[in-house]
């Protein structure tokens, strides 16, 4: 434990003076990050509007809060190694972290880590104006808010996990972003990003209900809103844990196999 402690804190040290030396690349990354859910919050309030004012229990300042919240989750959980990995098999990098003493995948999840802690810095102030100018509202509940940090540690692992896995398919075929882009868009949908998950058609909420998806993004916004139960609740943190699970038991599985087909060639 002491180990990966001295490991992780070099890592992430190493990884934060990296990311100061990209503050305008961030800096797109978080209006991307604050764009899509505006898009989407103004959409869905213009539609409740329409409908007289609600839209599948959701008022504009209702659907301000899951945005807004929504937006935070997103960034903290989100990540972009899957991405690399073709530019890595294909530029022969894997040969240099092969070598290293440390599975590759601490490398990858302290830069990660850093990024979020960096990113923070400029995204909960821009979160902030956009609540004085939208006026979000929900019902929080103590134990649901106390609830809401597991929540959020365990989306982004589900889904940490779940991509990094993925990734791997990049040793059995080099060119892997069409894979990338079909995850993505499923995540898109079944993770609550273009629509709350209580609006989507009954068969498409218990298809999401029985994916991981919607643990790795919506079920933290659900519950620190209060629009889980506590049973719910105790539920989904359960499948969360379950869902890791299956996640690193694949890694484990597929870590091997996949390095046993990796060469690399050079001068």
């Amino acid at each position: 434990m002491s180990f990966l402690r001295d490991l992780y804190a070099a890592l992430i040290r190493i990884a934060l003076l990296v990311e100061m030396q990209y503050r305008a690349s961030n800096l797109i990354w978080l209006i991307g990050m604050v764009v899509e859910p505006l898009i989407y919050l103004v959409v869905w309030s213009a539609a409740a509007n329409a409908q007289g004012g609600t839209l599948g229990g959701f008022g504009p300042h209702e659907f301000a809060a899951y945005y807004l919240v929504l937006a935070a989750v997103n960034q903290i959980t989100s990540g972009w190694h899957m991405w690399e990995f073709q530019f890595r098999i294909e530029q022969g990098q894997f040969a240099f972290l092969l070598l290293r003493p440390v599975h590759p995948i601490h490398g990858d999840l302290a830069e990660n880590l850093a990024h979020k802690l960096a990113m923070q810095v400029a995204l909960l102030p821009a979160l902030g104006a956009l609540a004085l100018a939208f006026r979000p509202h929900a019902e929080l509940h103590a134990w649901s808010t106390a609830l809401f940090p597991l929540a959020l540690g365990l989306a982004f692992a589900v889904r940490f996990v779940f991509e990094w896995t993925l990734a791997l398919a990049c040793f059995w075929t080099t060119r892997i972003m069409a894979v990338n882009q079909a995850w993505f868009a499923v995540l898109f949908f079944l993770s609550g990003r273009v629509a709350p998950l209580a609006l989507l058609p009954a068969w498409l909420r218990a298809l999401a209900d029985a994916l991981p998806f919607r643990f790795m993004v919506s079920f933290p916004v659900e519950l620190l809103l209060g629009r889980v139960s506590q049973a719910e609740a105790l539920s989904g943190l359960a499948l969360q844990l379950g869902w890791i699970g299956a996640g690193s038991l694949m890694l484990w599985w597929l870590w091997p196999r996949a390095v046993a087909r990796f060469s690399s060639v050079g001068n």
